[in-house]
């Protein structure tokens, strides 16, 4: 491999490759759904050729070998020479694995690890027809053909250049290949007078003697095969075929611009447009105008190659994109943080004042620091399809492991949220996906009994909701038996029958975000252990994020999970504890009330509140936050503030409410780091340091 290959070309290729594989993983699994497409078929036949000759420019061998041999798959599944099967797509994706461990390799600068043998075997034995008696018919037409030379337009000189020569000898064979064969003056042979031609790009006696008859008229010119190939080697790109001025029997310049001129028309070298329909072969010899036949085909062939020739002149829309490093964004982002804090100082510095112009030059200033922070803020975000992208081979793969029938339906894959968030969800949303397919939906069998279709439904969906992202896992599948979930919950230890009776359903749901919980008695490698949803609960809530169940016996279960939009700039509620500053991240803020804290009732030894008919625990959080607090009588009235962290809700007792406000995250200091509770710090408005509650981590220490 050329390790020490530009860096700059190497980056352009694991970028482009990249994005390349991504789109193959979900191209591949929509074939499985759509096996005839041709468009779908031609794409994944360029997204394997696109990356086969990127890495073939970087001398990376193995990668090369695997995706030529995907490539050649492809190219007979296009031509309708095989059709596409399960057990096919089964090699093909393995195939795409390896590409894809290669690619990792190549982008940790290392040398990529050769695919198995036995799968490039495979891959080269299913890019063989299914029949070796293909009809004629489905031969690829020379459109079809990828391996047809580049043919760039000719100049005004006409001179034919060697790969045109090489179009006009396939044209010729293509003639050969229809049953007729040119003989002179518009005059045709049957296949009985030829000889049978090879496939051979060397021009014949009989098809040279041929061309020149068209020339000259019949007999009127002779050649011999070494001066035919004199003047096929004397060719070059440049100019035209090297006359020897002492040999009357090599063709001339003007012998050649006149082929020329009888191919694609006076003055015009070959096309590099759109290729002309090839005749279809004949069964019967008829005469025809032969030369017009041979312009077809040449411009047909000379066209397959040259298509990529838009793309060069739409080359410098390209240029209009830079590539940045994501560090250099996070500088920007954390500037933009302090201009903010900044604008908040302003903002609570100009209520005090009554100077009209100050009032103004500070409602300018918000309005061009929030543009600037949605502008900033934008260049971080990435549509969630960079997350959605991989569920399509997921519940493909695991269907087909588990026998069932499972389609994938998404939505809102456009929607933008920031970098890191569409990163830390990956994860979480994998288990969400792996369990709807295992738990939720049933056997095609089991299914068909309950009168629904053989085929369950997964749809995965994102949507944004002011400064949040909704994202919902929901599918058609038997649904949650809360009864069940309560006597596992019991034989687990996890709550006695008493409290277990007591659990609603929505409750009950909940449950299977518990540790260790698990509603299969059989382990297998899909689930059964107990991990991954205690794992997806801890994540979303370690982004500030709440997940919910709704579930119905014999109609499916539907998760749902609201995250923050961006993890840099947080809208927050200002409270007072004492005489000290705290930050509730808004995402937490379920809803604020003024209480008599006289009204309250004990519950399990916890003291709990009642809104309407929903008990919430009740924690006065100044206790555990404020140094001393804890002896102090408590006041009859105060403001409580229901908070939600993954599934639970809970009460918070405050002093007083200041307002929203948004705010930076600051890290603490590296003698605070690790504080229970604490998310960072910030400085507010009127320029003190409020600290920002981490609210899981705080209930998880104290409550």
């Amino acid at each position: 491999m050329a390790l020490d290959a530009d860096e700059e070309i190497l980056q352009d290729f694991l970028v482009e490759a990249g994005e390349i594989l991504e789109k193959l993983s979900e191209q591949l699994v929509d074939l499985e759904q759509h096996p005839d497409d041709s468009d779908l078929l031609n794409a994944i036949f360029r997204g394997f050729h696109t990356v086969k000759g990127g890495a073939g420019f970087l001398q990376l061998e193995a990668l090369v070998n695997c995706c030529h041999s995907a490539e050649n798959v492809f190219d007979i599944l296009r031509n309708h020479k095989r059709k596409v099967t399960p057990d096919l797509m089964d090699v093909v994706l393995e195939a795409l694995d390896n590409v894809n461990a290669m690619f990792e390799e190549v982008r940790n600068r290392e040398e990529p690890t050769p695919a198995p043998d036995e799968l490039i075997e495979a891959l080269d034995a299913l890019a063989k027809p299914e029949s070796e008696d293909t009809p004629a018919a489905e031969a690829p037409t020379p459109a079809q053909e990828s391996s047809s030379a580049d043919v760039g337009p000719q100049g005004d000189q006409g001179d034919i250049t060697d790969d045109e020569f090489e179009q006009l000898l396939d044209a010729l064979a293509d003639e050969k290949s229809d049953g007729q064969k040119p003989v002179g003056n518009g005059q045709v042979s049957t296949p009985a007078e030829s000889a049978g031609g090879s496939d051979s790009d060397e021009i014949t006696d009989d098809e040279f003697e041929a061309l020149l008859d068209q020339l000259h008229g019949k007999g009127q010119f002779a050649g011999a095969p070494a001066e035919v190939e004199t003047a096929k080697a004397d060719t070059d790109t440049s100019g035209g075929p090297e006359k020897s001025s002492g040999d009357a029997d090599l063709i001339s310049d003007d012998e050649f611009e006149n082929l020329l001129d009888e191919l694609h028309g006076k003055g015009a070298g070959p096309s590099a447009g759109e290729p002309k329909p090839s005749p279809a072969p004949s069964s019967k010899a008829e005469p025809a105008p032969e030369p017009k036949k041979a312009e077809a085909k040449a411009e047909s062939k000379a066209a397959a190659k040259p298509a990529p020739a838009p793309a060069r002149e739409a080359a410098p829309a390209g240029e209009t994109t830079v590539r940045v490093d994501t560090k250099r964004l996070d500088d920007i982002m954390n500037m933009v943080g302090e201009l903010v804090l900044v604008r908040n100082r302003l903002q609570r510095l100009g209520s005090e004042s009554e100077d009209e112009h100050m009032h103004k030059a500070v409602a300018n200033l918000d309005v061009v620091t929030t543009d600037l922070q949605a502008a900033v803020m934008q260049t971080r975000m990435q549509p969630i399809k960079k997350v959605f992208g991989r569920f399509p081979r997921v519940v493909r793969d695991l269907a087909r492991s588990l026998k069932k029938e499972v389609n994938l339906v998404m939505h809102g894959e456009e929607t933008d949220l920031d970098k890191n968030l569409v990163e830390a969800l990956a994860d979480p949303l994998v288990h969400l996906v792996r369990n709807s397919v295992d738990h939720g939906v049933e056997a095609p069998d089991v299914r068909e009994k309950a009168g629904k279709p053989r085929a369950g439904t997964v749809t995965l969906s994102a949507e944004q909701e002011g400064d949040h992202i909704l994202l919902s896992i929901v599918d058609d599948g038997a649904g949650m038996d809360p009864n069940v979930l309560r006597r596992k919950a019991v034989e687990k230890g996890l709550y006695d029958q008493d409290a277990a009776d007591r659990l609603t359903d929505n409750e009950c749901f909940n449950l299977i975000f518990a540790a260790g919980f698990s509603t299969k008695d059989q382990i297998s490698d899909v689930s059964g252990r107990g991990v991954g949803m205690d794992v997806v609960k801890t994540k979303i809530g370690q982004l500030n994020g709440q997940i919910n169940i709704m579930s119905e016996q014999g109609k499916g279960t539907s998760i749902i999970i609201k995250v923050p939009l961006t993890l840099a700039i947080m809208p927050t509620l200002m409270i007072m504890l004492g005489d000290q500053s705290f930050a509730l991240p808004l995402v937490n803020v379920v809803e604020i009330f003024h209480l008599d804290l006289t009204k309250t009732n004990i519950v399990d030894g916890k003291e709990c509140i009642v809104v309407r008919d929903k008990v919430f625990p009740l924690f006065h959080i100044k206790r555990w936050l404020v140094h001393g607090a804890a002896g102090q009588a408590e006041p009859e009235n105060a403001h409580v503030v229901i908070v939600a962290m993954g599934t639970k809700q809970v009460g918070f007792v405050v002093d007083q409410l200041i307002g929203q406000e948004e705010v930076v995250i600051k890290p603490l200091g590296r003698a605070l780091q690790g504080t229970p509770g604490m998310a960072g710090a910030t400085i507010t408005g009127d320029g003190r340091i409020a600290l920002i509650i981490d609210v899981p981590s705080l209930l998880q220490h104290y409550g």
